[in-house]
């Protein structure tokens, strides 16, 4: 009988099952000898591919003698996939530069100084492709180099949207210079305090200025309560200088990160403490007093800060203005701490209600647009932070979290007081 030609080629397939595609599959050199990679859970895709295509060769073939160990396989990648360990991985990491590196960068420090508020040298300049801020600060300890790295460890790996991220740093001498990441903005204190046109202010909504006081208040309660793992950091530096404010959301981020830490400044007084002048550097109106009586900086200093900070974001004033007696003939100084009292207690006398005292001390450029309600609770909430018991101070994540109560109010409140928009009005002759 005459066979098809396709009849011919099936039979010869059955008889001779090896050149079928399926057995030269299973006699593929990879299938004898799987290859796996378990040492970085975290490889490329071919890597991941190649793996669960192993096991599941292993799973369905019962002739192979290859096995997974499941155990070993499963603890790395859960001890990989943990938040401590995903920090480690991240890729940008502050790194101990060159003082050629700084000096080239800055020109030998003849760059043009950058215009900053703090009183330590700054310089903008251009590091390794990246546009930087270079700070100069004095050592107020002597810091071995295990204690440098350890600190620069646990900064670097702080990552949060309120903080200016700290580059990295080098040690020339007596001074540190620290690398910050370049952010375009201004400062709090000129968009609050402008000299060439005081009447005018870039925050003239009442949204703006709550933006800007939940940024802070979460960027201090990250610093205090999650950037340092086994080290209770503090900022030290709060000010409204310190806060640069950016375009067009007007958020806040925090300055100085991680300076008082690799300077030394948090423990100035331990070492300083058989001397009888003691040094240190801090802001009038925004020390504490227990800063200014024993120079240290704690967590606590940083909250009597912040509530500084609040006074002035709902006043626009500084914290201490010098204001001319003509009865006495000199100057008095004027405190926000205390205005800011005798608002909500009622301290000046006259038996006026808190609405009507709270008007009258909240900025005038806000055009009486603000809730009221919020505004009072908005005080409150910062003269807890200004008390003068450093003990009756609450910490940053009550602070934190009643602001950010108080910002969700204002959100409905600037909601509900919306201007409506679809509505056009012509006063053109028809």
């Amino acid at each position: 009988m005459c066979r098809s030609k396709m009849a011919i080629q099936t039979s010869d397939q059955t008889r001779n099952p090896t050149n079928s595609p399926s057995s030269r599959r299973r006699s593929s050199p990879k299938s004898q000898t799987p290859q796996t990679h378990l040492s970085n859970p975290f490889s490329t895709t071919s890597s991941s591919t190649t793996t669960t295509s192993v096991a599941a060769a292993s799973s369905s073939s019962s002739s192979s003698s290859y096995r997974l160990d499941t155990s070993v396989a499963t603890t790395s990648a859960a001890s990989r996939t943990s938040l401590s360990s995903l920090r480690d991985t991240l890729p940008e990491n502050a790194q101990i530069y060159d003082f050629s590196e700084i000096r080239t960068a800055t020109n030998n420090f003849l760059t043009k100084r950058h215009s900053s508020a703090s009183s330590s040298q700054s310089w903008r300049c251009v590091l390794k492709g990246r546009n930087v801020i270079v700070f100069q600060r004095k050592l107020r300890k002597n810091l071995t180099i295990s204690d440098v790295q350890h600190k620069l460890t646990v900064i670097s790996k702080s990552h949060y949207t309120s903080i200016i991220k700290l580059l990295g740093i080098s040690i020339s001498g007596e001074h540190i210079y620290l690398v910050y990441d370049f952010v375009q903005g201004s400062d709090l204190s000129v968009c609050l305090r402008n000299k060439l046109n005081p009447d005018f202010t870039i925050l003239s909504t009442w949204m703006s200025r709550m933006q800007i006081a939940t940024d802070v208040a979460h960027g201090l309660d990250y610093i205090h309560n999650t950037a340092g793992w086994s080290i209770d950091l503090v900022h030290k530096h709060v000010k409204s200088s310190g806060i640069i404010v950016t375009e067009p959301s007007f958020n806040a981020k925090i300055c100085h990160f991680g300076a008082a830490e690799l300077c030394g400044e948090t423990a100035a007084a331990e070492t300083d403490a058989q001397s009888s002048e003691r040094k240190f550097e801090g802001v009038t109106g925004y020390m504490s007093p227990e800063f200014k009586a024993t120079g240290v900086a704690t967590q606590r200093s940083d909250v009597y800060a912040l509530g500084v900070v609040i006074l002035e974001l709902m006043t626009g004033e500084e914290p201490v203005r010098f204001k001319f007696d003509r009865r006495s003939g000199e100057y008095r100084s004027i405190s926000i701490i205390e205005t800011a009292r005798e608002t909500v207690n009622g301290d000046g006398g006259g038996g006026e209600a808190v609405e009507g005292r709270l008007r009258r001390w909240v900025d005038k450029r806000l055009k009486d647009s603000f809730p009221v309600d919020v505004g009072v609770k908005l005080t409150r909430v910062a003269l807890e932070c200004v008390q003068e018991d450093p003990d009756k101070r609450p910490d940053m994540k009550w602070v934190a979290g009643k602001i950010s109560k108080l910002y969700l109010a204002s959100r409905i409140w600037c909601e509900r007081v919306k201007a409506p928009t679809e509505i056009s009005v012509s006063l053109a002759p028809r």
